[in-house]
């Protein structure tokens, strides 16, 4: 018995290294544990399935927070614990935590720790390029930016509610299995795709106010980029967009970049936006941008602008 726990301890100190095999292996190991833990508080169905997929997702994204390696089975149960208990308060579709907060409170990682996690969330990613693009979508905007609630990933994707739950679970369930068969493979510098995109962003809200929003847009976009806005009002080219973006700039509304999420086909930028005092409504409060990538170029977009429904605005990455 000594010796196993020995061989689990040093899973988790592998794995909190980087060494994407051992964490899988650790999640596989307890794999029974945890499904127990889910069905004794949400009982046989579909419910409790999820809730160890997400569990799992939450694992992979805090194993550096694992302060004692003999102890990461109570761990990885504690984690199942919170995340049934957070569908028991959600049982509606609208779920507002942060998928981060789910994991057992921690001291703060040292900086080692947080190498360990950039290399292990390089890892993540790789596995989400495996996932089709409409899973690949509903997983980023649900773990990585504020459009956390299924109804509103469900307005913006313009699909029923039904179908982010559908989609949601399918990735849950293919992202372990994604991760295992993409452990051995290169893994993308995740940080430096997601800065350069961060940059890009930057640039083109700074040329946007310089008066060349235009030119910015002609250097990354399609000439035939197509826009789906608000209530599904669809346009073709590069002119209605820099029409919206100037007559905004004109009437004195302002964009502040908050945060943005790279893939190689999908470029999530979120803003706040700032209205004039004397037009305190002018525009909704904040409005993401969904760019599908088409060759290097955005070929398509989706302008949304999300309703606040309380908590943290976004996670951070």
């Amino acid at each position: 018995m000594a010796d196993a726990v020995l061989a689990e301890a040093d899973l988790v100190r592998e794995a909190q290294s980087g060494d994407v095999t051992a964490l899988g292996v650790l999640l596989a190991r307890h794999q029974a544990d945890m499904r127990a833990v889910a069905l004794s508080i949400l009982g046989y169905g579909p419910d409790a399935e999820d809730a160890v997929q997400e569990a799992a997702l939450v694992a992979l994204r805090r194993i550096g927070d694992v302060r004692d390696p003999h102890a990461v089975g109570a761990w990885l149960r504690a984690v199942v614990r919170n995340v049934c208990r957070m569908q028991l308060r959600t049982r509606t579709a609208v779920p507002t935590d942060d998928i981060e907060s789910l994991a057992p409170p921690c001291a703060e990682p040292d900086p080692g720790e947080l190498l360990d996690r950039y290399a292990t969330r390089d890892w993540i990613w790789r596995a989400l390029q495996e996932l089709s693009p409409n899973l690949r979508l509903v997983t980023m905007l649900r773990h990585f930016t504020g459009v956390t609630a299924y109804d509103q990933i469900a307005e913006l994707c313009a699909v029923p509610v039904g179908t982010v739950r559908s989609r949601l679970s399918q990735a849950r369930a293919k992202i372990s299995e994604a991760l295992l068969a993409t452990s051995r493979l290169a893994h993308d510098d995740v940080a430096a795709l997601t800065e350069a995109c961060r940059r890009d962003a930057e640039e083109t809200l700074r040329a946007a106010e310089r008066g060349s929003f235009g030119e910015a847009l002609a250097a990354q976009w399609s000439p035939m980029v197509e826009t789906t806005w608000a209530r599904d009002k669809h346009t073709h080219g590069l002119d209605y967009p820099v029409q919206v973006m100037n007559r905004n700039l004109d009437d004195g509304v302002r964009h502040h970049l908050a945060n943005v999420v790279a893939g190689h086909d999908v470029v999530i930028w979120e803003t706040d936006l700032t209205n004039p005092p004397d037009d305190p409504f002018h525009c909704p409060p904040a409005s993401v941008w969904v760019m599908f990538m088409e060759q290097g170029r955005v070929g398509r977009l989706r302008v949304f602008h999300p309703r606040h429904h309380g908590g943290p605005s976004r996670p951070s990455r």
